[in-house]
């Protein structure tokens, strides 16, 4: 049934079905499926892609259920909490830790950096939230990185790691947003920035590496792409040209692909085509668009809201209708968490959260911006 976004009994969601029917681990799989998770970044819009993932984990599907998981800039710190578990609690970084001028701050526009990477990963990732980075290098899912390289003009998937040094200096570069940080970063032998500036999602790299069906999470909300170049399209183009020729042509070449793959994106999410499949879920055309550089807590909320509805809507093929109508809505909840600092959480047993029956929305609410 095509119920206006998605098809409901699309291929991708009928093997992740089948994998929560009958729950097995990479090198055992009974459905000889290679099925891949795609997640896109966008700045503080990750706060949606956190809220999908977080998601995923509450209706039964863990890290395990996936063959292999590729991230981009926020998307690769969301995938590097989704494989540590417990997602539900570092989705609280983007309205808890980051939505501070320690962390975006245009005033340092001409002075310094708008974005303060030392600060989310050192202090936030390292040490407020602190990521277990021993389990993802131990883990028996394949997680890969997307990183630009510089010199060479290339998107690089890095995995493999070999230390706990060695992830985080690739999460740094993955998230190393041209323009809002000066220069670039070094991961291994290169020079490095964002890995979205030339590959602008990682469904792709799930589709060249063999996956047979990919669950890609964008950020952004389902309608036509832009069809014209923004100021900032340029003035990323003006900078990375700066930093190694051709890499700024190559970035738009990439902005224009994009366009059209998203296009065929929405297009299979009701005629998925021929393998391999991909099913890219995405916040609703009615819903707000999270701003990459948002720090207000009632957007980020209302972000993360919208993203773990569209995925509990997507798995259990309730339609997502309803949300608009106020049949179902994902409602927050407070759990109670004791820590030390720098150290993981302890915190008491949660509940399944789960969309549930509420009151309509006030009118006007989720309006899309204008």
């Amino acid at each position: 049934m095509d119920n206006g976004h998605w098809l409901q009994s699309h291929p991708v969601l009928e093997a992740l079905r089948g994998r929560l029917r009958h729950p097995d681990l990479p090198g055992g799989r009974a459905d000889g499926y290679r099925i891949g998770l795609a997640v896109e970044g966008g700045g503080m819009r990750g706060v949606v892609s956190a809220a999908m993932l977080a998601a995923l984990e509450d209706l039964g599907l863990p890290f395990t259920a996936f063959d292999a998981i590729y991230g981009a800039s926020s998307g690769a710190i969301n995938c590097a909490y989704y494989i540590c578990g417990n997602t539900w609690y570092p989705l609280s970084i983007y309205f808890d830790d980051l939505s501070t001028p320690k962390f975006v701050d245009f005033r340092r526009l001409l002075t310094g950096n708008v974005l303060n990477i030392d600060f989310a990963l050192d202090d936030v990732v390292g040490k407020v939230k602190p990521l277990d980075v021993a389990a993802l290098l131990d883990s028996v899912v394949p997680f890969h990185i997307a990183i630009t390289n510089v010199d060479h003009v290339r998107t690089e998937t890095a995995s493999e790691f070999g230390s706990a040094t060695e992830v985080m200096a690739a999460l740094k570069a993955s998230m190393w947003l041209p323009v809002a940080i000066r220069g670039t970063t070094t991961f291994r032998d290169f020079r490095a920035v964002d890995g979205g500036v030339l590959t602008a999602h990682p469904f792709q790299l799930a589709v060249n590496d063999g996956c047979t069906h990919v669950l890609s999470l964008s950020t952004r909300p389902i309608r036509p792409p832009r069809q014209r170049h923004s100021l900032a399209h340029y003035l990323t183009r003006r900078h990375l040209e700066r930093l190694q020729p051709n890499l700024g042509d190559s970035y738009m070449a990439a902005v224009r692909k994009y366009r059209s793959d998203r296009e065929q994106l929405q297009a299979r999410m009701r005629e998925p085509g021929d393998p391999p499949y991909v099913l890219d879920l995405a916040p609703l055309p009615w819903m707000s668009e999270v701003k990459r550089h948002e720090l207000h807590l009632g957007p980020l909320l209302t972000g993360a809201r919208g993203g773990y509805e569209v995925v509990c809507c997507a798995i259990e093929g309730i339609d997502p209708r309803q949300v608009r109508s106020g049949g179902v809505q994902a409602v927050p909840r407070f759990t109670f968490v004791r820590r030390e600092y720098g150290s993981s959480p302890l915190s008491l047993p949660r509940p399944n959260a789960a969309v549930g029956v509420a009151t309509p929305p006030v009118d006007g609410a989720g309006e899309v911006e204008d």
